[in-house]
């Protein structure tokens, strides 16, 4: 779990003394007493719904973002260039969707039969062309700045929305390590919950959801009435924030482990095997099962990480494994939740930190290039069958309606029903709005 306090067991029975001659304050119990709690490494979060019954109802009550690690060619996939030179257009051919007829990759066939339920940003633009502040640009909705540690839309959305049916509002699946997923400013009570283990594994397990062996029912509810005893004694202090997140880490934990309904949406044996084989057995497949399970049982964010599309060298051959596996599971993902009901209140976008260059390098890949590439999104209050700007007839860069970081952001809180104007306040009280210079994508909205 990101954001959490480190787990120091060894044994995960044993609990490990205080350094000699040292006081057992309260912060020095909290420390110590995670290695005879219940296990867990959880997130710490508030246990708190804040959407508001008298304002207007959100068009999305959850996001799933599957970002995909390394930059994705947008030329490749979702805006071919059939003719443009074959240095430009590349070596894969073009096939027909229902978005419009628009053209997608043949690497996205099964993408290409939903993309009527799908809109397409063409046009989606910025000017970081290293990793991680490409990542921290598309993820935070800002620019890196040295003065400033911005928090990532999840922890905003966990921040405002809150706990809901016992689970993390923010979950990383299957994890969520970079520093652009984290709670920036904002206290580490919001920071990602990441599963720790990937659902694609036979022995797949949730990290530490469930009671280490010995430990009893029972056990952890003495251990749960010995930290409130402790709290007791210490609530005439001063609080820290490491402090009242730590208090709301124990919380989270036992509501989340004592909450049958929640662990069960992280039971991926619960599903029927023909289930899980429509999404494909791969990772991103099952990741995006996963995330489709969260959403049911009440997560408010998931992110999705995908690695693999930094292709600076024979990209035909890394596109032609990376991209069918995620068009099957994307659009397995679209459909299940289109089946179900879920498509109208779950937002999905598809993001990359950035997109490839227009042309072919000498090693038959496509470099870093932020200045064009393209965002789909699903659902939660966007239209089905929509284009959104264009780019010019190389790909190099927006030749309509461009769009940036701010405005993905903005639209996403707007979907959320999060004002994306609120301010929250930053370390030193400063107040740091949610969303700088960034409007609303409303061509995309319902």
């Amino acid at each position: 779990m990101e954001g959490a306090m480190s787990d120091p067991r060894q044994d995960p029975n044993s609990v490990p003394s205080p350094p000699a001659g040292s006081a057992l304050d309260r912060r020095s119990f909290l420390r110590y007493s995670t290695a005879s709690g219940a296990g867990l490494v959880l997130a710490p979060h508030f246990g708190r719904d804040l959407v508001n019954p008298d304002g207007p109802k959100p068009k999305a009550e959850a996001v799933i973002q599957i970002f995909l690690n390394g930059g994705l060619s947008h030329i490749d996939t979702f805006d071919p260039k059939p003719y443009a030179p074959v240095e430009v257009r590349g070596e894969f051919k073009t096939i027909k969707s229902k978005l419009d007829g628009e053209p997608l990759t043949e690497l996205l066939r099964r993408t290409a039969k939903i993309a009527d339920q799908i809109s397409i940003i063409r046009s989606m633009t910025h000017s970081e062309a290293a990793h991680e502040r490409g990542r921290h640009n598309m993820l935070t909705g800002y620019r890196p700045s040295p003065v400033v540690t911005f928090p990532s839309i999840g922890s905003v959305v966990s921040h405002e929305l809150g706990v809901r049916n016992n689970l993390p509002p923010y979950i990383g699946v299957p994890s969520a390590n970079d520093v652009s997923m984290g709670t920036g400013y904002l206290s580490a009570a919001y920071a990602p919950f990441s599963l720790g283990d990937d659902p694609n594994r036979s022995s797949f397990r949730v990290r530490d959801l469930a009671l280490p062996s010995g430990v009893d029912d029972k056990r952890l509810h003495r251990r749960q009435q010995l930290l409130g005893e402790f709290d007791k004694s210490f609530e005439s202090k001063a609080r820290a924030d490491s402090l009242d997140a730590t208090d709301a880490f124990y919380q989270m934990a036992y509501n989340l482990i004592e909450s049958k309904s929640a662990r069960d949406a992280f039971d991926l044996k619960k599903v029927p095997e023909a289930h899980r084989n429509r999404y494909g057995r791969t990772n991103i497949g099952q990741r995006l099962l996963m995330a489709r399970r969260l959403v049911e049982a009440g997560a408010r964010y998931m992110i999705v990480s995908d690695g693999g599309y930094d292709n600076h060298a024979n990209l035909r051959t890394a596109m032609s494994r990376s991209i069918p596996v995620l068009d099957q599971g994307f659009a397995a993902l679209i459909a299940d939740l289109k089946a179900s009901g879920l498509l109208e209140t779950t937002l999905v976008v598809i993001t990359s930190e950035f997109g490839r260059t227009p042309r072919y390098n000498s090693t038959r890949g496509r470099d870093h290039w932020p200045r064009a590439f393209s965002v789909v999104m699903a659902g939660g209050g966007i239209q089905g069958g929509r284009i959104h700007g264009a780019t010019v007839a190389d790909g190099s860069e927006p030749e309509s309606d461009p769009v940036g970081p701010a405005d993905l952001s903005a639209t996403i809180f707007t979907l959320l029903g999060i004002d994306p104007e609120k301010r929250l306040l930053s370390a030193g009280g400063r107040p740091q709005a949610l969303v700088r210079d960034g409007k609303v994508v409303r061509s995309l909205l319902t």
